[in-house]
């Protein structure tokens, strides 16, 4: 008898195996709360997944740690498919140098599996401000240490540490609790610039109250279109900073669930009616197979990692 229920259970067990992926709910973990950006684009695309694949898609916010409590979550999970992380460019490029320990390897726990979204940083000014970069320069080089600028998260606080260092200048550094804040800081004249996405500044940018002085990414906004790049404003050109997000699975997901879920995420990306709903937050549909997010994983890490050792910033 206890043979024949091994037998039973083995049968069993292979017969669940052979199962074609997807055959229940899929979950993708948001380390963030919901309604912002990545809660907002993870909700679109699992959506559309759903619908294609007659499979539920489940959005489970799991917010705090700056990020690391959600991400600890899929690091741990079952590596068969099921469990994705809608992963912040901070949380895999940034936090290994920041932290002295994490409870996680970005660089070994994770399988890439597309870069998703990507939000450009642009350079917003308040309207009485400086008219351009070389002049938002000339000033801080003359008043070293005394023109000030709001960083709401992360990523745009490192991304002054670049500015600072790329330039030669040496500024002060506002911190602020989102874009909202550095917003409000630019429109009261609290600081005199900000490194940020336009999604929060974009009616004051309209109205005329504040203006973009440079585009820190080197493709073109269409939102903006007359914006220039840093880049050619200072003719440094290695400077490209932007937001971006990608979906990962635990190591050791097997490869042909990886590639299936890239292909997916790849073609709804590219609906026309995904990209105006990124369109309208600010943000810009991602593409590329999985080697190539991995490829641009490490070039972000060795970007970022540089900066960090350079200021010295450590994550409190």
């Amino acid at each position: 008898m206890r043979v024949l229920a091994l037998a039973f259970l083995i049968v069993a067990a292979a017969a669940a195996h052979a199962q074609p992926y997807p055959s229940k709910a899929i979950r993708i973990v948001v380390p963030s709360p919901a309604g912002g950006p990545s809660d907002v684009g993870a909700r679109v695309v699992g959506q559309k997944i759903a619908d294609s694949w007659g499979q539920p898609v489940v959005i489970e916010n799991r917010p705090g740690g700056n990020n690391i409590i959600g991400t600890q979550v899929v690091a741990k999970a079952a590596p068969d498919g099921y469990t994705l992380l809608m992963a912040l460019d901070s949380t895999l490029t940034m936090h290994p140098s920041l932290y002295a320990k994490l409870p996680y390897d970005p660089a070994k726990d994770f399988a890439p599996v597309a870069l998703a979204f990507i939000s450009p940083i642009v350079l917003i000014a308040d309207i009485a401000g400086p008219n351009s970069v070389r002049e938002l320069i000339q000033m801080a080089k003359a008043n070293p240490g005394k023109i000030a600028f709001g960083a709401g998260t992360l990523t745009t606080r490192l991304a002054g540490e670049l500015l600072k260092s790329q330039t030669g200048t040496d500024m002060l550094i506002i911190p602020y609790k989102g874009s909202a804040g550095t917003t409000q800081g630019l429109l009261s004249k609290d600081v005199t610039f900000t490194l940020d996405g336009v999604t929060t500044s974009m009616p004051h940018i309209r109205s005329g109250k504040l203006k973009v002085l440079a585009n820190l990414t080197q493709r073109p906004i269409p939102a903006l279109p007359n914006v220039p790049t840093f880049a050619a404003e200072t003719g440094i050109r290695d400077f490209d900073v932007s937001v971006w997000l990608g979906f990962v699975a635990p190591a050791g997901t097997p490869s042909d669930i990886v590639s299936k879920l890239n292909q997916e995420i790849v073609r709804v990306l590219g609906v026309p009616e995904v990209k105006e709903k990124l369109s309208s937050i600010g943000m810009e549909p991602g593409a590329g197979t999985p080697a190539e997010f991995e490829s641009f994983i490490r070039a972000e890490t060795d970007k970022w990692t540089r900066v960090i050792k350079a200021s010295g910033f450590k994550a409190e």
